[in-house]
């Protein structure tokens, strides 16, 4: 199992990278993972990339796809990897793709989970954090307890939802058309129980 899961934010595509993970006994690969476990490591490219970090800057992709090439080398990702939101550009794709062929593993498709912007504004905007358990809960689909201590995180309120939504849609306007052309891409509908949403990704990728 090697596919690349692609999703906006809110749309469930962190649970369905780690049910996958978990059902394939694969690891789950992702960007920002990579770059903590390197800068908490202080590998040469973790050093590389905090030095763009601390500036406020992009990590280049020369930077990132090293790490990417890292991470597959590893024992645990020779059998399989779920890559969780990268790549994000049509260069970082066409990057990954030159990996994967110098490492001979092909990829066997990449998923995107579709969901209305309605309802993904739907599902960020009325996330609520219980401050002292840290547990996550939703006014509609996961009521919080009475005794809650709620806080409504800067990252889930309106303006900041509208903005990362219109990010992605922009990072993905060239991304899934060029995945297209390649008969690598495969929508899903994002709506539903976790488990439906699971069937639906292995029956699209010939896996279930």
């Amino acid at each position: 199992m090697r596919i690349i899961l692609l999703g906006a934010p809110a749309s469930g595509k962190g649970t369905q990278a780690d049910k996958l993970g978990a059902r394939f006994g694969v690891p789950k690969v992702s960007t920002g993972d990579m770059l903590r476990a390197a800068l908490k490591a202080g590998t040469p490219l973790g050093k590389e990339a905090e030095k763009y970090m601390s500036a406020g800057g992009l990590v280049p992709d020369s930077v990132v796809i090293g790490l990417v090439e890292e991470r597959l080398g590893e024992a645990d990702a020779r059998t399989g990897f779920i890559l969780d939101g990268f790549p994000r550009t049509v260069p970082q794709a066409e990057a990954l793709s030159a990996l994967l062929q110098r490492l001979g593993t092909p990829l066997d498709g990449v998923v995107q989970i579709d969901v209305d912007r309605e309802l993904l504004m739907e599902r960020a905007t009325l996330r609520r954090t219980d401050k002292r358990s840290g547990q996550i809960y939703h006014l509609k689909y996961n009521p919080p307890p009475p005794d809650a201590e709620l806080e409504h995180r800067a990252d889930d309120r309106e303006e900041t939802v509208k903005k990362r939504l219109d990010a992605y849609d922009a990072m993905t306007a060239a991304l899934l058309p060029h995945y297209q052309r390649l008969g690598l891409l495969k929508r899903v509908d994002g709506v539903g129980e976790p488990a439906q949403i699971t069937g639906r990704i292995l029956s699209a990728l010939g896996k279930n």
